[in-house]
């Protein structure tokens, strides 16, 4: 499919720069194909899931992932800085670099935000685009503890365009139930979710289940193909264990609904569901491309934030609810004052019929 099906304009002033307060505050569209869109509010799931229902959320922790320092070569520093987006082994991250022009191979590197000990990597690659591969000094937990201790918020660049990165940011970019470190940008659907809130869908016996897969910085990539078939999509590495597995097969079974917080939880379930239909137990890279015609396997109801145009986002919501559905969608969205991206609000979109579903 040509790349501009999936464009719409989008004026500048709907581009939330911070998220609503408190964040279950935030408004909901419900779309459900074929009949009017609904506008509600975060809490109205309440109302709008059902008991036996299973949520599905991505539990990736975000890491401060933006570091700056200065490159040493001989007697010259430059500043430089890196945006972290996926980590290779236990010492080593790819990143890209700014300006990475003035980075070589096997040059030296200082990071850190001068209040303690720098963190020293060396140029171990380069890439195309401004992507290079660092090399730390420390390496497991000793080298996470330390891009907490000096890196920033890796905030979207449509936010970091427009404002600084602000201390409150640590708090309101990360997910209430985040736990497994390693994502660089957040699953931010779930960023509405309190656990005040998260305690009442339980009590109404609505389950949540976790999977981690950890968010790149590729995921804000812009497209560079005119068409869909020509894109190369970013590998992002998850996992759903043995034990989840059953628990969501399980409520299936019985009836309830698998909804998916995020297109990053959508696309580790389906990915998972992909050799034989079914959702088996998944761990290692995926990088599932989801465009209009593909055939969804276990997610039947996505929750999921408002996305860029032309975006491998946008075309996955609309392969789930249908094209002509979400660029309706979203041009009510628009006509009506909505929030889009990371810190905007959220849609809850039910799944369009597959021709090959009652096949």
């Amino acid at each position: 499919m040509r790349v501009t099906e999936f464009d719409f304009d989008l004026p500048e002033n709907l581009i939330a720069l911070h998220p609503a307060e408190p964040r279950d505050s935030a408004r909901l569209l419900v779309v459900r194909p074929g009949e009017p869109f609904a506008d509600q509010h975060i809490p109205d799931l309440k109302t709008l899931l059902r008991p036996g229902d299973v949520l599905v959320v991505n539990d990736t922790r975000v890491l401060p992932a933006e570091l700056k320092g200065v490159r040493l070569r001989g007697d010259v520093r430059a500043n430089v800085s890196f945006n972290l987006h996926k980590r290779v082994d236990a010492k080593t991250w790819r990143a890209f670099a700014r300006p990475a022009k003035k980075l070589h191979l096997l040059d030296r590197l200082e990071l850190g935000n001068g209040e303690a000990e720098p963190l020293v990597a060396r140029v171990a690659g380069k890439g195309e685009t401004g992507e290079v591969t660092l090399e730390f000094e420390l390496g497991g937990a000793q080298l996470d503890e330390a891009i907490k201790s000096h890196g920033a918020m890796p905030l979207p660049p449509y936010i970091g365009a427009k404002r600084p990165v602000e201390e409150r940011d640590k708090i309101d970019y990360q997910t209430v139930y985040a736990a497994e470190d390693g994502a660089v940008a957040a699953p931010t659907a779930g960023l509405h979710f309190t656990e005040k809130l998260l305690q009442e869908l339980a009590n109404m016996d609505v389950a949540m289940e976790r999977v981690t897969l950890h968010v790149g910085a590729g995921t804000f990539l812009p497209m560079k193909a005119d068409d869909t078939d020509d894109h190369v999509m970013h590998s992002e590495w998850g996992e759903i264990d043995q034990a989840t597995v059953e628990r969501i097969n399980a409520r299936r079974a019985a009836g309830g609904r698998v909804i998916a917080v995020g297109t990053t939880s959508l696309r580790l379930l389906e990915t998972a569901s992909r050799a034989t239909g079914e959702l088996k137990p998944f761990m290692g890279d995926t990088d599932i491309f989801i465009t209009p015609g593909f055939r969804f396997r276990t997610v039947d109801v996505l929750m999921t934030n408002f996305h860029l145009p032309k975006s491998t986002l946008f075309m996955l919501v609309s392969a789930f609810s249908g094209l002509d559905t979400m660029k309706a969608a979203y041009a009510h969205a628009i006509g009506n004052g909505y929030r889009f991206y990371s810190y905007g609000d959220s849609s809850l979109l039910h799944r369009a019929p597959h021709p090959e579903d009652d096949a």
